[in-house]
């Protein structure tokens, strides 16, 4: 195993092995720019990037991701290489100690932004342990999946303009829903907010033109790299207003994601096996590459003032669509997909109970309790409650990390109602 010159303590998310991506400035400096992970340090690419080959240099002085995402696979696998050997012992940046102090901060001494300009972002519905548990809720356990759900990856287009990195304050929505025996709706601030714990990847490579479409089996090239999400849900709001057409305001008042992208190729050494399909899915659909990942996931409540609790553990590997399936399905029609645009997962729930990935499932709909530390209890989100998502891949005593995507929930704006007088 190679050795990096700069320390990094055991149980470190981010090993040479690593290396995620992410956007930073400092106080000092308050230029965007970007940098990997190397244990609790970054690597700002931006002063080092006169050491890359001359194509690459341009990408790695960009205030976003995204010019690095349209360079494609090969720039991708020759940056990381060359970030690995710069970080290696006896290397030329450990040798060059102006450049090393100025190149080398700590992450302490940081703040993360968005990690790229967001163009699009598809939210889907791959996790068949969640889409069962919701619709043995809401339709009973004889028609808990929908007649399409296991032929094409369901999904619906989010809002891009309110993803948001992790640490920033989520607001608890106001809007309409139907109380239980109500015939009207009434409005006023969310009262069962959630979270749901995802994960998310987001599009390199050139794309394909409008009118093109992306085969299954070359949708990898298109896989930049993963990120922890937590797409909030306001499950009451959502209740009503989703029919006809899915989601809409219960989702769109944000989405967090971690400010680090863990690349496709950090992730090769826990690749398994596709989750098994039944019944066979169409031939555009039919996916002959692995693409999943042995992905260790946690959630923890964190209530004001409080310790956190782990509510649910989880992993990638229950997802029964894959990234893969989901960027040709949503390309079949022609629909051009750009660097930078950001596909979820959907909730990941595994089997069991303590592994479901909202509270809309580990209270059951409001019939049970989640029990927090201190005697504590939730069946829904309360105001200044914080979420705590995170994941890490282990095995073989390499361990790859996401870092962790938090958000605290803040109260609704107050309801005012403006009196007319005539």
């Amino acid at each position: 195993m190679s050795v990096s010159f700069v320390p990094v303590p055991a149980g470190s998310d981010f090993p040479l092995e690593n290396l995620p991506y992410a956007v930073f400035s400092t106080k000092s400096n308050p230029v965007h720019r970007l940098c990997v992970a190397i244990g609790e340090h970054v690597l700002d690419l931006k002063a080092v990037s006169h050491l890359f080959a001359p194509p690459l240099q341009a990408a790695l002085q960009a205030e976003t991701l995204n010019l690095l995402m349209s360079l494609g696979h090969e720039a991708w696998a020759a940056v990381r290489t060359q970030t690995q050997k710069l970080l290696l012992r006896g290397s030329e940046l450990e040798q060059n100690v102006d450049l090393r102090l100025l190149a080398l901060v700590p992450q302490s001494d940081i703040l993360l932004h968005l990690p790229a300009q967001i163009g699009d972002y598809t939210d889907f519905y791959s996790s068949i342990h969640h889409a069962t548990n919701v619709g043995i809720m809401f339709r009973g356990a004889d028609n808990a999946l929908m007649p399409n759900w296991r032929h094409l990856p369901v999904g619906y287009h989010g809002r891009a303009s309110s993803v948001v990195v992790s640490g920033t304050p989520i607001r608890r929505p106001l809007g309409q829903t139907l109380p239980e025996g109500a015939d009207k709706p009434v409005f006023g601030a969310c009262k069962l907010l959630d979270f749901e714990l995802e994960m998310a990847f987001f599009i390199g490579g050139p794309g394909n033109q409008l009118g093109e479409s992306i085969k299954v089996d070359d949708a990898w090239q298109n896989v930049f790299g993963f990120t922890l999400m937590n797409d909030w849900s306001a499950r009451d709001i959502q209740k009503w207003e989703y029919v006809p057409l899915g989601p809409f305001t219960a989702k769109n008042m944000g989405t967090s994601i971690s400010p680090w992208v863990v690349t496709t190729a950090a992730l090769k050494p826990f690749l398994l096996d596709n989750f098994p399909q039944e019944p066979e899915v169409l031939p555009y659909l039919r996916q002959t590459l692995p693409f999943n990942f042995d992905i260790n996931l946690e959630v923890s409540l964190k209530p004001a003032n409080d310790n956190e609790t782990i509510i649910s553990k989880s992993n990638f590997k229950h997802l029964y669509w894959t990234p893969l399936q989901q960027i040709a399905h949503h390309s079949i029609t022609g629909c051009n997909l750009r660097p930078g645009d950001l596909m979820a997962s959907g909730t990941i729930s595994g089997e069991t109970p303590d592994s479901y990935g909202s509270l809309l499932e580990l209270c059951w709909r409001g019939t049970k309790t989640v029990e927090l530390q201190g005697g504590k209890t939730r069946k829904f989100l309360q105001d200044y409650d914080e979420v705590i998502i995170r994941g890490h891949c282990e095995k073989n005593g390499l361990r790859i990390g996401f870092g962790s995507c938090a958000g605290q929930v803040l109260p609704a704006h107050p309801v005012t109602i403006k009196m007319c007088i005539y």
